[in-house]
């Protein structure tokens, strides 16, 4: 089975079911400071999980591009992938387990044709507050699941939410699939982590609201929220050992390949499928229909972390030319009739790699003066601390087997027990930052946000009417306190201009205007005037939002419902992002 049969089988099986199937969002959430990027199917669906009502319906479904940034330091197994596709389908109100799970079944055992034999399931199992979880256990043995395939685990594997202190959460089933190899042991099951199971299905029951005392009521409208990884799936159904084998990764190999053995030279294995791996996670980056750069901070840093681990990968195997855009352009080729936005951003994307590729050589160049600088002051026989070692890494991008090597042939050797300490320091705290960030971006939908957001409408007309039409949203980024505007101009703004965009702005509160909502298709939404932001695929159905005299614009974020609540609005700076994008932060005060 190829990967576009399986969207394609998997899309089919739910609309046939009566989902409506809506579009994959961008990489890079919308209005949302609390997380990077998109890291799975049900992220852009918060606000609807939440109660507002969906232009779509109440049962969807999609192929939505994901990126997870806290595993990349361990790509280069079988199964762990920054970018990935994620086939999910939800329920907003409308069904529940009792047909979530019989069509999560179905879908496994007679449309992929996995034996029910190599299913297991994990169940929540409750945790003294609550019940085990027995009516998806029961649903599972009827569905043909022995006892022995049912695992009834805690609140840490088999609970989701609530996404901050409070909000809507509930147990989860998350189904897996045996791959054959002997137990690890007696109490060998899903959530030993040995890699006899092998997780791709999550259904998540959101039936709870979780008030800040910590207490569970029951939610009016109970979701339902599923995820299944299509490299994992699509890696078991052809029968390949891991996803590398399959036809996602297969072109780009091949290319890697050509390139080093017409250069006479060895690319170890692991180096070649992080070299793969991350090939297909910036090209998807770069190619967004957001434009994100390689740069220091926040999508940029990431971004720039993965090119220029490649280019230390390539150098390291004595590939000292700039590989990068050819491996990509493999990337553009292969999924741009899935997503046309790679197509459409092919110069962009081989640009930055080009940029990035000449601006890291010389930063390796002066980081490799800094190893020698601490190796020297080791002598030969000495151990080169852990800290140095990490210090190499973090700064400088220096895998801890870069630097081993160097050591050795300086004759020293690295303290790794010391490095490994201040490497697992740096992950958790990564972990942690993480967490944190989905966490918030889940539950920011606090009223001042709502304020916040309708306040970036304003400002964009108001920029539209200083500067002209040509002007056009790049990007936004909203937290409780203020909101910071990107958008396409390619000059400093005058003061004068700053403060008729200001004016504009604060003439909406006093007017008291109602915040429109309706819902129509792209189509009729074009026609009526609205902006689309940032170009994207949009859905069957979309929301656009009208105030009346200043904006109107496609959109699905949080709003005021008036602008007599915004207050009033502040620009606290304003400034270059990149090559033609300027940036504002403002606040709005009461």
């Amino acid at each position: 089975m190829t990967a576009e049969e399986l969207r394609t089988m998997y899309v089919n099986f739910f609309k046939e079911r009566g989902h409506r199937e809506i579009a994959s969002a961008s990489l890079l959430p919308e209005n949302d400071p609390t997380v990077l990027f998109t890291i799975a199917g049900m992220h852009p669906l918060v606000p609807y999980l939440l109660g507002e009502k969906h232009p779509g319906g109440k049962r969807l479904t999609n192929v939505q591009k994901c990126i997870r940034t806290c595993d990349i330091d361990e790509v280069g197994d079988d199964t762990h992938l920054i970018f990935f596709e994620m086939l999910g389908n939800w329920s907003l109100g409308d069904y529940f387990k009792q047909e979530s799970v019989p069509m999560s079944f179905d879908f496994l055992t007679k449309y992929l044709k996995i034996p029910v034999t190599q299913l297991a399931v994990t169940v929540f199992g409750g945790d003294g507050t609550l019940p085990a979880d027995t009516q998806t256990g029961r649903l599972w043995h009827s569905l043909g699941l022995a006892h022995e395939q049912i695992f009834y685990c805690g609140r840490e594997d088999n609970w989701w939410g609530p996404a901050g202190q409070t909000g809507p959460c509930g147990p989860d089933t998350e189904i897996f699939y045996d791959t054959g190899s002997p137990k690890c042991g007696p109490d060998c099951g899903p959530a030993c982590g040995c890699g006899k199971y092998v997780e791709i299905w999550n259904n998540v029951f959101l039936e709870y609201n979780q008030e800040a005392d910590g207490s569970l009521s029951d939610l009016k409208q109970k979701n339902i929220d599923t995820g299944m990884g299509l490299e994992r799936v699509l890696t078991i159904i052809n029968g390949k050992t891991n996803v590398y084998e399959t036809e996602l990764f297969v072109p780009v190999m091949k290319k890697l390949d050509e390139i080093s053995g017409e250069l006479g030279k060895t690319i170890p294995e692991k180096d070649r499928r992080i070299l793969c791996e991350h090939t297909r996670a910036v090209t998807f980056i770069l190619g967004d229909p957001k434009k994100i750069s390689p740069s220091n901070t926040e999508q940029g840093y990431i971004l720039r972390r993965l090119i220029r681990r490649m280019i230390r990968l390539l150098k390291k195997s004595g590939l000292d030319a700039n590989y990068l855009t050819e491996l990509s352009e493999i990337i553009i080729n292969q999924y741009q009739n899935v997503y046309p936005e790679l197509g459409e951003n092919r110069s962009f994307i081989l640009e930055q790699l080009q940029k990035e590729y000449v601006l890291f050589s010389k930063t390796l160049d002066s980081g490799l003066k800094k190893a020698v600088k601490y190796l020297s002051a080791t002598g030969n026989g000495g151990v080169l601390s852990g800290e140095l070692a990490f210090k190499l890494y973090d700064t400088c991008g220096f895998p801890i087997e870069f630097t081993s090597e160097l050591a050795a042939e300086y004759g020293c050797s690295v303290d790794l027990d010391d490095f490994r300490q201040k490497f697992e320091e740096h992950q958790n705290r990564s972990r942690e930052g993480a967490a944190g960030k989905f966490a918030g971006g889940l539950a920011d939908h606090s009223e001042q946000t709502a304020r916040l957001h309708t306040a970036t409408h304003l400002l964009n007309g108001a920029l539209r009417r200083v500067l002209g039409s040509g002007v056009s949203q790049r990007g936004s980024n909203i937290t409780s306190e203020r909101l910071r505007f990107d958008f396409s101009f390619d000059r400093k703004l005058t003061a004068e201009e700053l403060e008729q965009v200001c004016a504009i702005v604060n003439e909406a509160p006093a007017a008291k205007l109602n915040v429109i909502c309706e819902e129509m298709t792209p189509e009729e939404a074009y026609r009526s005037g609205a902006v689309g932001v940032f170009s994207e695929k949009y859905d069957n159905m979309v929301k656009v939002y009208t105030i009346p005299g200043y904006s109107r614009e496609i959109c699905g974020g949080p709003h005021a419902k008036n602008t007599g609540e915004l207050g009033s609005f502040r620009i606290l700076k304003e400034e270059a992002s990149s090559a033609g994008v300027r940036r504002i932060r403002a606040v709005i005060k009461e």
